[in-house]
């Protein structure tokens, strides 16, 4: 009989190799064959509930690694909760109406104005669609378990329906109002923008110093003097209707040496100015007030236009004369600053950028960055050019078509937020934030944020439903709207292009404002923000199945501006509370080397081809090993790394595997009280660890979840408990009492890691419980989380193994200098003695261990310290003398005997191993045994 067969080598059919590109898939197949999602739904039917609300994306292309990150993190969430007692179903959702996709019907030759706007929604809804197919497929692919044949589309009926609804609340609170004031207008997309479609980018722009001649100068200024009028957007000037003051500054009348007109610049500005402008010597003539100029007129410089002094607190001498010019037609400033002087707002550039004949005839018909040279030109025909350079500053632009954007003064439906902005504030008291920022974050900018303008000059959306009356009068009655909503609910949104007024209003309908009966529609549909914005209405609200507020919103940090933003303020207009109960925010995705991904660059990388290269596990573990609070590093080279820590997660699960396939726990477990005092101590050990993963994991920290997991399979598991118990798995009697408390520690270690890590690696937790014919449920995910044991008081077992796991440290040390000096190979050929403390003598007695097998040498001596001689090393405060080992060496268990031949049926082994081979493979008795 050979050696080899009374050695107990674990065996398992699960692979080496993952071949995760070709298995995640067949395996995600079967999950959907098998409606597992559907399945694990009905089993936490009655429990309590966990909403996790998902942050619609834009229907457009397909995901990138930003996606993956923000699904997989819910995944894990909503995974690990289903798990763990929670009714936890997730509806996936996605963002279906706006510009973006109607610049897509742009680019493939399609001209909106040459078709109806049905015509032009249709189109627009199957681009969609194709979209949203293309991304869902892509998140199926990660893995993301989801109510995938119910998700929800903001251009859904019942979506467009519930969106409707709140309109009409806030139109029943007062809150929704037409007005004409500027607003950020993209001239790229032909429409008026809200704060959170701006980003901020540097600009190169032109400043303009130039001269207007005063025209009543109210007996403070004479008619041979000019106010030198300062801006960055010359193009505006044809606009111009005031120059504003501080009416606390002082002003200076100066007279340059050599000139016959006199200039008005702050005081404060002037011995800078006088040398910009190149003044040389000049004379203070006097000095005046800013509140003295206000009312005083002067000439616009080619216009025949009077241009009035204004006074305003926000002019300042930080750059510029200290005198502003002011167009309110072009500025949210200049706006307010003239509504106490009764200006009229011009309005000479539309919608495309381009300036009208109001402009003048050398301007109309000019795009409006064009028109800067044309206006400073003329400024210098009529000597009115002082000064003119080139400055670099922050610019607000269009954040989807990346072009700036401009003010501009048209009338627009805006939801008021002053009523309400108290209530918004407070409800954030009563939201869980993380990181904890978050709160301070959204809070100022929800008190620094100004009217919403919720009207959008684009068909692809929600139309605003409003009528006007044959007076123009907008009719905003709350049971009206709530009546297109419930025709919204069974006909869509479409019916509003599509069909006339007088279908759309109730039976009979009248109204003051309309003798004859005649109604128009609103054409602005509502921004698409407003969309997300009320997401929880359409989706929590609605669905029977689900509840409101959101436990849990997950979303990049971007969306403090954006959807955290808006459905809060929707939510409090409508609920008069927050629409959750926790916002967990997560930043960007960078390249390798720190930079923002860009298509252009060719540093991006793309989730599809990561999983066609290491598999969609490696990214989802690549996600829980970085801090997503913050900016993420991402690259092949770092998923190549994850891959490989992927490998030693594999391979600990096959070893688990191999070497507790002959144990059936129904029938071989071994009590943890009749347990080696080692394994009860990793008994314990793993229960502390199930603590703290579900720790982490309530607190959504997928980062210290996945280094917890990864310093036991490796500290613990593999570098301690399966080192030494490899010896006792592999040589033992195959039912001994000291295999089988191992493999109890084994199964309930292998158990309770494919459930620990399933959230993270769910393809490979239900590969691995495939092999474990013993746990019921035909999926790991069907089953409950592991749960820590009663052990009762543990902490002195503990606090013991810890301070031994240092005196092994101090040996494997002395180990490793032996090692060195050639004196032994491996610690089975060593011999150690132990001159111990009296403390370190007690703590090895309290063990109640044979510690010689922890340490895997062949010989153990114990001693006092004082019988240690002068050249006896000292490691870490234990001494440690090491020897080469005495007697023969096993060629079964590899380890040095004295008592080698002890049984002469087998003279080659110990006495130990002889009486296992006796007892387990009396075959060896007939046949003798040979290596």
């Amino acid at each position: 009989m050979r050696m080899k067969k009374t050695l107990n080598l674990g065996k398992t059919k699960f692979p080496m190799r993952g071949n995760l590109p070709q298995k995640e898939l067949e395996r995600e197949n079967i999950w959907f064959e098998n409606k597992v999602y559907e399945r694990r739904q009905k089993l936490n039917a009655g429990k309590p509930s966990f909403m996790l609300h998902d942050g619609p994306p834009y229907a457009n292309g397909n995901i990138h690694i930003g996606h993956a990150m923000n699904k997989i993190s819910k995944d894990i969430i909503v995974r690990y909760k289903s798990m763990n007692g929670y009714y936890a179903p997730f509806v996936p959702g996605w963002d279906t109406h706006g510009l973006p996709i109607e610049q897509q019907l742009t680019k493939a030759g399609k001209d909106r104005k040459k078709v109806s706007p049905v015509i032009w929604r249709k189109m627009a809804a199957e681009y969609a669609d194709k979209q949203v197919k293309k991304q869902m497929a892509d998140f199926k692919r990660l893995g993301i378990a989801a109510d995938w044949d119910h998700p929800y589309l903001t251009k859904q009926h019942s979506f467009e329906a519930g969106e409707v609804h709140v309109f009409a609340k806030m139109v029943e609170r007062g809150l929704i109002y037409r007005g004409q004031k500027p607003v950020f207008w993209s001239w790229s997309s032909e429409s008026a923008l809200a704060m959170s479609e701006i980003e901020y980018h540097d600009l190169t722009a032109t400043a303009v110093s130039f001269a207007e001649q005063v025209k009543d100068g109210k007996g403070i200024l004479d008619s041979d003097t000019y106010l030198v009028a300062w801006t960055t957007t010359p193009w505006t000037i044809p606009a111009s209707e005031a120059i504003a003051v501080n009416p606390t500054m002082s002003y200076s009348v100066v007279k340059p040496e050599g000139s016959q007109k006199k200039y008005v610049v702050a005081t404060s500005l002037l011995a800078q100015l006088a040398q910009t402008y190149a003044w040389g010597a000049y004379q203070v003539e006097k000095e005046v007030l800013g509140a003295d100029l206000e009312y005083i007129t002067t000439q616009h410089p080619w216009m025949d236009r009077d241009i009035l002094v204004i006074t305003g607190d926000h002019v300042t001498d930080e750059a510029g004369t200290g005198l502003v010019h002011t167009a309110p037609g072009f500025g949210e400033i200049d706006f307010y600053a003239t509504q106490d002087y009764d200006l009229p707002v011009i309005m000479n550039v539309d919608d495309k950028g381009y300036l009208t004949e109001e402009a003048g005839p050398d301007l109309a018909g000019i795009f409006y960055e064009d028109a800067n040279q044309i206006v400073l030109d003329k400024l210098a025909e009529h000597d009115a050019l002082v000064k003119a350079s080139d400055i670099t500053h922050s610019y607000p632009f269009d954040w989807r078509t990346k072009k700036p954007v401009i003010f501009r003064a048209v009338p627009q439906w805006f939801a008021s937020l002053k009523p309400i902005r108290q209530e918004i504030l407070a409800s954030l008291d009563d939201v869980t934030f993380q990181p904890d920022w978050g709160k301070k974050r959204l809070g100022n900018m929800i008190r620094d944020r100004g009217d919403w303008v919720i009207s959008r000059q684009r068909v692809w959306g929600v139309p605003l439903p409003i009528f006007y009356a044959e007076d123009g009068t907008a009719i905003l009655e709350p049971d009206l709207i709530e009546h297109i909503a419930d025709l919204f609910a069974k006909h869509g949104a479409d019916i509003w292009f599509g069909w006339d007024a007088k279908d759309l209003l109730p039976a009979g309908y009248q109204n003051e404002h309309s003798p004859h009966g005649s109604f128009t529609k609103e054409t602005d549909i509502m921004d698409v923000w407003f969309d997300s914005g009320t997401s929880y209405e359409g989706v929590l609200v609605d669905r029977p199945d689900l509840s409101y507020p959101a436990d849990l919103v997950l979303e990049g940090s971007d969306q403090y501006r954006g959807w955290f933003n808006s459905s809060l303020i929707t939510s409090v207009a409508t609920h008069d509370q927050a629409p959750y109960r926790h916002v967990l925010s997560q930043g960007f995705t960078l390249d390798g080397h720190g930079d923002k991904m860009s298509k252009s660059i060719g540093n991006t990388i793309e989730p599809a081809e990561v999983i066609k290269r290491n598999g969609a596990e490696i990214i989802r573990l690549w996600v829980t090993s970085v801090d997503t609070s913050a900016d993420v590093r991402v690259s092949a080279e770092i998923m190549d790394k994850q891959a490989e820590v992927y490998r030693k997660i594999r391979n600990t699960f096959r070893f688990l595997l191999a070497n507790t396939a002959d144990f059936d726990p129904r029938v071989d477990q071994v009590a943890y009280s009749d347990m080696t005092p080692v394994d009860q101590y990793f008994y314990a050990r793993f229960n502390q660890l199930i603590q703290d993963v579900k720790a982490a994991y309530d607190h959504y920290d997928f980062q210290a979840v996945n280094k917890l997991l990864i310093n036991f399979i490796n500290v613990d598991l593999s570098a301690f408990y399966l080192d030494f118990a490899k010896d006792i798995l592999y040589v033992e009697a195959p039912k001994g009492h000291l295999r089988r408390s191992i493999q109890t520690v084994l199964y309930r270690v292998l158990v309770g890691l494919d459930k620990l890590w399933l959230p993270i690696l769910p393809h490979t937790a239900e590969e691995v419980f495939d092999y474990l014919p013993a746990e019921e449920g035909d999926f790991a995910y069907l089953t409950e989380m592991v749960e820590p044991i009663d052990l009762g008081d543990t902490d002195t077992l503990m606090a013991n193994w810890q301070a031994f796991m240092q005196l092994r440290d101090a040996v494997n040390k002395a180990l490793e200098v032996a090692r060195d000096n050639k004196l032994i190979g491996k610690p089975s050929q060593a011999a150690v003695t132990l001159y111990l403390t009296d403390e370190q003598a007690d703590l090895l007695a309290a063990l109640g261990q044979d510690v010689r097998v922890l340490l895997m040498v062949s010989q153990l001596h114990l001693a006092r310290v004082e019988e240690a001689g002068s050249d006896v090393p000292t490691y870490d405060g234990l001494k440690v003398a090491v020897a080469h080992a005495q007697g023969e060496v096993s060629p079964r268990d590899r380890m040095y005997h004295l008592d080698i031949g002890a049984d002469p049926d087998f003279p080659m082994l110990s006495a130990h191993e002889a009486a296992i081979i006796r007892e387990n493979f009396p075959q060896a008795l007939e046949e003798g045994l040979e290596e």
